[in-house]
């Protein structure tokens, strides 16, 4: 049995915060719109340009929706996204890497609800990028095509618009993973990719980029050191000490923002949400009961 609470705990005593408790809410202006980047009042004719989808998750894809705001998942994805809209106060953060020691952990899953989670706010445009090349899942996950995409665009035979859906709803942005290439390390490290980081930020508030498993290949240390952070994804009761000391020493602790605890058991969360929304609504029954009292 593995003991992921101590390699989180020694990831914390090391410095690496836990990006799964509650924070204040983000940071706004004076108009209540959160902070974008300076650059934002960049040229947008790009994103008039874009193709707008419906919101099509694939069954048991477990994506948040705005129609369920009180489930579960999404609470915890929007206390998530706080703790990261708060960092981005106090630093330059705009660009993420999501990433897992090892496959099967939910670092995909992590990456699409936060990307949400982030988008369901006003005036937050978010932009999801499928950057695990090898094993792409993004355009299962919204039942779109895999191409173009994000290699497409790479290669020269796309531009950026064409690559790009937009859904509905939402001030969410989807670049799917794109055509089957046989190295995507070699890809990875063309100029275009450094170009692009660097230019998304101007368009978009958040960029959050699914990566492939840090332990199985370098991709995600490659675009680790291009991003202005990285999230690791670990699975509790899976994920062992030894797979998160060694991805954070392959990370080389550079940029990683902290650490998110994936597989927490259901019953444990619903039973903490339906007794906090009950304990809300009891008194305002109870005012009621009281009022119909009086009245008799």
């Amino acid at each position: 049995m593995s003991r992921v609470h101590d390699a989180l705990r020694r990831a914390e005593q090391a410095g690496v915060p836990l990006l799964t408790g509650r924070n204040s809410e983000p940071s706004r202006n004076s108009t209540g719109v959160i902070s974008a980047p300076d650059s934002a009042q960049a040229d947008l004719s790009v994103l008039d340009q874009v193709e707008e989808i419906s919101f099509n998750p694939a069954p048991e894809s477990h994506l948040l929706r705005l129609d369920h705001p009180q489930e579960t998942p999404s609470e915890e994805f929007r206390s998530l996204r706080t703790k990261l809209n708060h960092m981005q106060t106090l630093q330059n953060l705009h660009c993420l890497i999501i990433t897992s020691p090892s496959p099967a952990e939910g670092k995909s899953f992590t990456a699409v609800n936060l990307a949400l989670a982030q988008a369901h706010l006003a005036e937050n445009p978010t932009l999801l990028v499928d950057l695990d090349l090898r094993r792409p899942v993004m355009h299962n996950l919204f039942q779109i095509d895999r191409s173009p995409g994000m290699t497409d665009y790479l290669l020269g035979k796309e531009p950026l618009h064409r690559v790009m859906k937009k859904v509905a709803g939402t001030n969410l942005y989807v670049i799917p993973a794109g055509s089957a290439v046989k190295n995507p390390l070699e890809l990875l490290n063309l100029r275009e990719v450094r170009v692009l980081f660097s230019q998304l930020p101007t368009l978009f508030n958040w960029v959050i980029m699914d990566t492939p498993p840090i332990l199985f290949s370098a991709d995600s240390n490659l675009l680790s050191t291009l991003a202005d952070g990285t999230v690791l994804v670990v699975r509790i009761g899976e994920t062992t000490i030894d797979s998160v000391t060694r991805a954070m020493q392959t990370l080389c602790e550079n940029n990683v923002l902290g650490i998110v605890a994936n597989g927490a058991r259901a019953g444990e969360l619903y039973y903490k949400y339906t007794y906090y929304y009950s304990r809300h609504e009891e008194p305002e029954e109870n005012a009621d009961e009281e009022e119909d009292d009086e009245k008799g």
